[in-house]
């Protein structure tokens, strides 16, 4: 099994969520967070001062998967996640040891 953590742009989440569902993700766990890559934020000015914005908004989709699974659905989020521009995100591949389902005790690929 693999946990695949994908950062992305906010206006990603309903396209990537709904392609996700196509594919048959039995699951995921969706959360707002902020953070800065290549980009390193942008200026704004506050009240005639200039203000540094190296903090960007992303959206964190994390999925644990059959192995099996991984290639497909790492490309389907670099399709569906891709403008081309900086900032579009990253994703990540970790190995998952273990995983229980708490109400029936279902374990490995079977909890998930």
């Amino acid at each position: 099994m693999k946990e695949i953590t994908a950062i992305v742009r906010p206006e990603k989440l309903e396209p990537l969520k709904e392609a996700l569902f196509k594919a048959k993700v039995s699951g995921m766990t969706i959360s707002q967070v902020n953070g800065c890559g290549n980009q390193h934020g942008w200026k704004e000015y506050y009240r005639g001062s200039e203000v540094l914005l190296n903090m960007v908004p992303k959206v964190e989709f994390v999925l644990v998967v059959k192995d099996e699974d991984v290639q497909s659905l790492v490309d389907l989020i670099c399709e569906t996640a891709s403008t081309g521009k900086v900032g579009d995100g990253k994703v990540f591949v970790k190995p998952v040891e273990e995983v229980v389902r708490i109400r029936t005790k279902e374990t490995g690929e079977d909890a998930i």
